[in-house]
């Protein structure tokens, strides 16, 4: 290998051509084509082209027209320029159902005009008042326990050009045309406040009808609107619970221009289904006796079917469901299969998982079938969901935890998936009433989750890091359901703190904004007038009392935060900022002096117990933080200042009381206070390389264990590796002996887990996310990729990147506002060959130890930068590059 002297920067070639590709990635809200869009300023984002040959940033123009061509006449809006990929429509009033063609223009720094692919949007209902169809429903009580199927026949006279689907339902649907499913989306709509606001999904259905006689099907299913399971939450309690009910809109344009609105009302008839049972808690139930072959088809004569009733609209608001649907992603297959006797199998599907099963089998009419989904294997060889059933509370035995339930119809072979329900599992018991016969091909599951495309990428050459990257990804995924949960099925409830402490893992991973943008609606929703937010979010009144203190319930202000962090978009921000407000207002009403002890405190600690009153009011600071920020990127003065004397004053309050400045550390030396303190910025600057000293060196003593609880994962490793203890905090992510995330993976873990202690008494699911924080670390300490806060989405690169003396190779990649940012290194004859790519738009600024700083570079581009004791720090223009040290 060539020789090197200290460290070599060299350009890549590609960027010193000109601009040769489109802008690409073009996205309307944050969806590609999405239909239904209902905000009167949808935002456009796209991305730079890559290679690019210029530094400087390069005009772009936006052009929205009602027709492909984009002829004079079409055009609604003519943008101005702009160095920034993301842009808020403002041009002519948008008009519902419409379809809007949009394309990004650049002009190349040698004048050459290029023009992207086009994109389009299609507005859907703008108004309340835009509705046709009514809402009805059966007329039947919340104690049926079957579902209702609805159907309409109508005869469609001319060729027709397109048509849309609008529905939205209070509770769930599945909708057919003629018999065949419409679209690929799975528990629709989303989860909401039901009595506050709803959601309408729309379909391009043009395929599915034809000129002649046609049907609309309709299954409801309960979901969390009529919750006929109990537990502990008592959603069987909640204010809004009714019988499902919906509302749908069949809109057709004919090819001769006119349009015809088909729309629910008493002409629709309903009967009950062959789902006898659907809980979105528990499980569904389903006898094939009672189908009744071609329900959803023209010229259906059945018996038995009766007029619809007309509801009262459940909420007064009814929106777009404007984000990634949730769909079935992966095809699990049985990697074993066990037979115990004549009537009954243990699938192991090899990965635990959100999601269902589906299962095709033959037997005589009449035949009960039960497919039990767990974690655990008992002892005994049969599943144990002794973990995951403890907060259940049935009120008889029909209705068994996770435990899908079918009766054969007898008419050769028979498939069953259920439609309204997930669960979480492993394994799948399957017993039957009488003897059958089963292969390892009869069953199969389906990994379900709100389908965000992937952002992120972590590759390295220690396996266990691999595995803990993929096992963080799955257990993030498996609780992301158009909310995020805890867990998929013990709870799976929208815990704030667990959603807070895995975020960055959800967005360098994922491109999530449009999930998180609807919770956060659902966060406003939920907000009481005093200021005060529940513990879980949708709820039906729980946890307004229990578990929502700063500490858990500041998701109102670090979420937008980061959103505006790693997309640079300040919409939610602004959304929430009201919110934000009354809720820190709200602590500060209770907490006069700067302290609050309202929260749960450090969750599930390994053994030291942080006391809440430390933890809470750390949350305190950071949302008073982020409030007087968001006041200046607002323009609110006033706040900005009031709320910024504010964070001096909780500051103030905390070091006093906690702050041994003599000893450089904090009240009782624990991981979690320590750590806590260091990363949210409440550590004096003056004592922070000694505070950090002192938790590197308790961390040690401790066996370089961790010893925190839910709280100090998630501020841990972010303070040990950005005070300069890097390596201990890759020796704490990686370990494989209790405590510790590794110890999960080397016990075949492929989510994350709940306890550390996997023999635990309680709190046990094996499919949790709030010890998640892990994942974000991997790209922002281990890989070194941040935000800037000054040039937020990624518009400036911060790169600190670790370098640990046990790993061989490690490589990152985040796909951000401007295009993929990479890094890899790799060992070679005893130096590192680092190599770093930033997208054109944006740029870097590179921080190593000064060890590896050389003094020569061969790029006249970089240039060194003002840098702290022990370090040296480069400014990197957008390009590629290579580093040998």
């Amino acid at each position: 290998m060539r020789s090197y002297i200290g460290l070599l920067i060299v350009p890549c070639l590609l960027f010193s051509v000109l601009l040769s590709a489109q802008p690409s990635g073009l996205r309307c809200e944050y969806l590609t084509d999405p239909l239904g869009v209902d905000q009167a300023h949808p935002r456009f984002t796209w991305q730079y082209p890559q290679p690019a040959g210029t530094l400087a940033a390069l005009p772009y123009q936006v052009l929205v027209a009602t027709d492909p061509s984009f002829a004079e006449t079409a055009i609604v809006w003519r943008s101005a320029r702009t160095a920034s990929p993301l842009l808020p429509y403002a041009g002519k009033t948008l008009q519902p159902f419409t379809s809007y063609y949009w394309k990004v223009l650049v002009r190349q720094a040698n004048g050459q005009l290029l023009s992207s692919a086009v994109a389009r949007f299609e507005t859907g209902l703008l108004q309340q008042d835009q509705w046709v169809g009514q809402w009805i429903s059966d007329n039947r009580d919340i104690h049926q326990k079957e579902a209702a199927c609805f159907r309409k026949a109508f005869t469609l006279p001319r060729k027709i050009r397109s048509a849309r689907v609008y529905i939205s339902s209070a509770g769930l649907h599945e909708l057919t045309i003629n018999g065949q499913r419409v679209g690929d989306h799975f528990l629709d709509p989303i989860y909401t406040r039901f009595d506050r606001r709803l959601l309408y999904v729309t379909h391009d259905v043009t395929r599915l009808l034809q000129s002649g006689d046609n049907a609309i099907g309709v299954l409801l299913g309960n979901g969390w609107y009529n919750h006929q399971s109990t537990a502990v939450w008592d959603f069987h309690k909640a204010p809004w619970r009714a019988r499902p009910a919906f509302c749908l809109d069949l809109r057709i344009t004919y090819e001769d221009g006119t349009t015809e609105v088909i729309g629910t009302d008493r002409s629709w008839t309903n009967q009950l289904s062959a789902v006898t049972f659907n809980s979105i808690y528990t499980a569904e139930h389903y006898d094939a006796r009672r189908e009744q072959p071609g329900w959803d088809l023209a010229g259906f004569k059945g018996s038995g079917w009766q007029n619809s009733i007309f509801r009262s609209m459940p909420a007064p608001r009814i929106v777009s469901q404007q984000l990634e649907p949730i769909r079935k992603t992966e095809t699990l297959h049985p990697v074993s299969l066990s037979k115990l006797n004549d009537t009954t199998w243990i699938y192991d599907l090899g990965k635990n998982s959100s999601g269902i099963t589906k299962i095709s089998l033959h037997g005589p009419a009449g035949t009960v079938v039960r497919l039990r989904h767990t974690e655990l294997m008992g002892k005994d060889g049969h599943t144990d969901m002794s973990n995951i059933d403890v907060h259940y509370r049935p009120t008889d035995n029909t209705d068994p935890f996770q435990t899908d339930i079918i009766t054969l119809s007898g008419k050769g072979e028979e498939s069953f998936s259920p439609r309204f329900n997930y669960k979480g599992f492993q394994y799948v018991e399957v017993t039957s009433s009488v003897p059958l016969q089963l292969t390892k091909e009869s069953l199969v599951g389906y990994f379900v989750h709100s389908d965000v495309p992937v952002a992120g990428r972590i590759h390295s050459s220690d396996s266990l890091l691999n595995k803990l990257w993929a096992a963080a990804n799955r257990a993030y995924l498996s609780n992301l359901m158009g909310y995020p949960t805890d867990c998929p099925q013990r709870e799976k409830n929208g815990w704030t703190g667990d959603a807070h402490i895995a975020l960055e893992t959800g967005l360098y991973n994922f491109d999530g904004i449009t999930v998180y943008e609807k919770w956060l609606a659902d966060h406003r929703d939920e907000q009481q007038p005093n200021g005060t937010l529940p513990s879980i979010i949708p709820t039906d009144g729980w946890g307004y009392e229990w578990g929502n203190g700063p500490d858990w319930t500041s998701t109102i202000a670090i979420i937008p935060w980061n959103i505006y962090l790693f997309y640079g978009d300040t919409s939610l921000l602004s959304a929430c900022y009201d919110n934000i407000k009354r809720y820190v207002d709200r602590i500060t009403r209770t907490a006069p002096h700067g302290l609050t002890d309202w929260g749960l405190g450090d969750w599930v600690p390994v053994r030291s117990r942080t006391p809440v009153e430390f933890t809470s009011t750390i949350y305190y600071y950071v949302d008073a933080s982020i409030l007087a920020k968001a006041a200046i990127l607002l323009g609110k003065k006033g706040d900005a200042v009031h709320y910024k004397a504010l964070t001096e004053k909780i500051k103030t309050a905390f070091n006093q009381k906690y702050l041994k400045a003599g000893e450089a550390t904090y009240s009782n030396s624990y991981q979690t206070e320590l750590s806590a303190a260091l990363h949210w910025g409440l550590a004096p600057d003056s004592l922070r390389e000694k505070i950090a000293a002192t938790l590197a060196a308790r961390v040690r003593e401790n066996g370089n264990a961790l010893d925190v609880g839910l709280l100090g994962t998630r501020t841990i490793l972010e303070a040990l590796s950005s005070n300069g203890h890097g390596q201990l905090a890759y020796a704490l992510a990686t370990r494989k002996t209790f405590p510790s995330w590794g110890w999960w993976i080397q016990n075949g873990a492929t989510t994350l887990l709940e306890n550390w202690d996997l023999n635990a008494t309680n709190d046990r699911s094996m499919n949790h996310i709030m010890f998640g924080a892990v994942g974000g670390w991997l790209y922002s300490g281990l890989a070194g990729i941040r935000p800037d806060e000054q040039a937020p989405g990624f518009k400036k690169v911060i790169l600190e990147p670790l370098f640990p003396d046990s790993l061989a190779a490690f490589e990152a990649a985040h796909n951000g506002p401007y295009g993929p940012i990479k890094t890899s290194w790799k060992r070679e004859n005893g130096q590192i060959r680092y190599q770093v790519s930033i997208p054109y738009g944006s740029s870097a600024q590179l921080t190593l130890k000064e060890t590896a700083a050389a003094a020569r570079w061969k790029d006249s581009r970089v240039q060194r930068l003002p840098s702290k004791k022990g370090t040296i720090v480069y400014a990197l223009p957008a390009g590629s590059y290579e580093i040998i040290f």
